[in-house]
């Protein structure tokens, strides 16, 4: 393995971890989401975390292809990302808020995975971080938007 694949696959171990959190952590929500925006949020969250469910698997691939192994446990999953657990019993709003925060967290892990293979000529890498961000702004835009932020 090159030195800079290196420093790009522990990037990207970041942003599969924090995307494999937001994947539990949406899917939590789906099951356990309840009030009078139950139909429209269930359905959102499944479309959310059934995307999220392809990702980390692209991830991990870029990850393997660049030469250096994907991490796959809840706890190194738990030490790698800045997006939490679900803890308690979250309202909807709650759910909405704090997933609408996340999505953004990954977009700006997403961005720094952009820049740094960027900077070591890593089109491959540049083009999953470049999706990734698109797809996790929009994210937390249609999350926001029931906030009617």
């Amino acid at each position: 393995m090159i030195e800079h694949s290196k420093e790009v696959s522990q990037e990207l171990s970041k942003l599969l971890a924090e995307s494999y959190t937001l994947y539990l952590k949406t899917h939590n929500y789906h099951w356990n989401v309840t009030g009078p925006m139950f139909h429209s949020l269930h359905l959102l969250f499944e479309q959310q975390y059934t995307e999220l469910a392809t990702a980390v698997d692209t991830i991990a691939e870029r990850i393997r292809a660049l030469g250096d192994k994907a991490p796959g446990s809840y706890a190194a999953f738990a030490r790698l990302s800045s997006v939490k657990d679900a803890e308690g019993e979250p309202d909807a709003t709650e759910m909405l808020k704090t997933l609408t925060a996340d999505h953004r967290i990954v977009a700006e892990r997403a961005n720094k995975v952009l820049k740094l293979a960027a900077g070591h000529e890593d089109e491959g890498t540049a083009a999953i971080a470049s999706e990734r961000i698109e797809i996790h702004e929009k994210a937390a835009w249609m999350l926001s938007a029931h906030l009617g932020d």
